[in-house]
């Protein structure tokens, strides 16, 4: 038996070119400038995002990663977080494809049911990949000046990182 969701998708489609053609719009061509406009926002915005993944792989594997991770551990230890996250609470603003391979480093080694799998869980749940986020939209909308986007976001994050470490070993 199929799930109602299965139509969802298929009917919203319907829908849209439905109510296209009933205003006499023509809807093909509306969907191809469309995909031009969406393509053009794709080329405007990935010089960012290459320089973003080149610097998160020179970060990675400069070592520079490790070496932050020993400096702040201090650090994390008087806000409860473990050095193993560490890794992953400073490469999750910046990008989220290399957090989610710390993400999975973790779990492989500690297991989702241990004190840091399960905190880097809630981190990864409840944080943003705020550079990147902030490289796609700002670039998308032309917005050279990102004025307290950044620490508003970072605060945020760091916000997000030290109360996950809390609340995990408040209920587990």
């Amino acid at each position: 038996m199929m799930q109602i969701g299965s139509y969802i998708v298929p009917l919203v489609v319907v829908m849209i070119v439905g109510h296209g053609l009933s205003k006499g719009l023509s809807v093909f061509d509306l969907f191809i400038e469309g995909a031009k406009d969406g393509l053009l926002t794709a080329a405007r915005i990935l010089p960012a995002l290459v320089a973003l993944m080149t610097a998160v792989g020179m970060f990675k594997a400069s070592g520079a990663l490790d070496l932050l991770s020993f400096a702040l551990e201090p650090l994390g230890k008087l806000f409860g977080l473990p050095r193993d996250l560490l890794p992953l609470a400073l490469l999750r603003p910046i990008s989220g494809s290399g957090a989610m391979a710390i993400f999975d480093d973790l779990l492989r080694i500690h297991g989702p049911d241990s004190l840091i799998g399960r905190i880097a869980s809630v981190m990864e749940g409840s944080t943003e990949t705020t550079f990147y986020t902030i490289a796609v939209y700002y670039g998308a909308a032309e917005i050279r000046q990102t004025r307290h986007t950044v620490p508003a976001a970072l605060s945020a994050d760091l916000t997000g990182f030290f109360l996950s470490a809390l609340l995990v070993r408040m209920l587990f």
